[in-house]
């Protein structure tokens, strides 16, 4: 019964999160800072979930095949690659070191 409770409980928040951003003024969302917010937020939550899953086991700090990875990607990307590209190599580059031993 709990997890009936649980996805009652989660399918009400994710309506209620919706509706209030339904119920926001319009004048609230066209202010200079408001825009400038919604336009960096996705970047700096992207950065975040990428950091976490990148160096993170539980609550432990791991270095392994995915930092490698992470750092092609980093190198694809100042050199102005394609993003197919991009993941590409990061994904090249960590399976290479897997299959390697790291």
């Amino acid at each position: 019964m709990n997890t009936w409770i649980a996805i009652g409980a989660t399918a009400f928040g994710c309506y209620a999160a919706k509706l209030a951003g339904l119920l926001v003024p319009t004048d609230a969302l066209e202010k200079p800072l408001v825009r400038r917010l919604a336009a960096l937020l996705p970047v700096a939550l992207l950065a975040a979930l990428t950091a976490q899953q990148t160096f993170a086991d539980g609550h432990a700090l791991l270095l392994d095949a995915r930092v490698a990875g992470l750092a092609a990607a980093v190198v694809a990307l100042i050199l102005r690659a394609p993003f197919l590209l991009v993941v590409a190599a990061a994904v090249v580059v960590t399976a290479g070191v897997r299959a390697m031993g790291g």
